[in-house]
């Protein structure tokens, strides 16, 4: 049993690894790798659960499930350098800056306004580092 429970872990953790490449690219490498001298385990909890389980599930497509992220992110007004890494996340999977934009705006209805400018702040950051791909907002 505890064979099959490994061999379990190892896809979620691989499922994971793969996710987390085509969401995040770089941004989440740097995440894991700036764990590992600290809390290695912790590190492949991110991998399997958010990336292998809920990232791979079936009902959301990536677009969607950034959407998601980038709003929730925003409304804790407290995580600004998660949500930058998947302000970069929804650029890789189609989110144009126009509509980036606008989720942020759209928190300041729901989480309040300095939970938006937060954010357009951090989208403002993001932006100017990455190459303008989209619709050049």
């Amino acid at each position: 049993m505890t064979h099959d429970r490994t061999t379990s872990e190892d896809s979620r953790y691989e499922r994971g690894r793969a996710a987390l490449a085509r969401i995040d690219g770089r941004g989440g490498e740097k995440v894991v790798a700036a764990l590992a001298d600290i809390a290695p385990d912790f590190a492949r909890y991110l991998i399997e659960f958010p990336f292998g389980d809920i990232y791979c599930r079936p009902g959301l497509d990536l677009r969607s499930r950034e959407i998601a992220t980038i709003a929730a992110l925003a409304a804790l007004g407290n995580a600004a350098p998660q949500l930058k890494v998947h302000i970069a996340a929804g650029l890789n999977v189609g989110l144009t800056r126009t509509e980036i934009v606008e989720i942020l705006m759209q928190m300041a209805v729901y989480a309040g306004f300095p939970a938006a400018l937060n954010g357009l702040f951090a989208a403002k950051e993001v932006f100017a580092a990455a190459p303008d791909t989209s619709d050049g907002a």
